[in-house]
This record gives structure tokens, sequence and C-alpha cells, in this order.
């Protein structure tokens, strides 16, 4: 019978707590600029239609 790999087992368990710890810190920055972005502008939105019908895409 193998015996348990503790090492791997710990550096897996260190390497998932810091890509959630990343994420996070990515989270807030993200939700920090939005809520700057929207007090800059509040009434206008980049994704909001101009009033022209799209085009239609050349690939279908």
């Amino acid at each position: 019978m193998a015996t348990p790999n503790y090492g791997y087992e710990k550096r897996q368990k260190e390497l998932a707590k810091k890509r959630k710890k990343e994420d996070k810190l990515k989270a807030r920055a993200e939700r920090k600029a939005g809520h700057a972005d929207d007090e800059q502008s509040p009434d206008t939105d980049a994704d909001a239609p101009s009033g022209e019908p799209a085009a239609p895409n050349p690939g279908n």
C-alpha cells in the first residue's frame, strides 16, 4: 500500500488558498473600479443601444 504524500496535499491546499485570495482581491478591485465609474458618469451607459439596429453578423 502506498503512503500518503502529505507534502503534495499541503502544496495543493496552499495553492488553492492563494488562488482564492487572488480572486477575492480581483473581485474587490473590480467592484471598486465599477463603483468609481458609476460615480463619474451615472447617466451614460456604454452598453446602451444607440437607437440603430445592430449590424448582422457576417459569419452567419
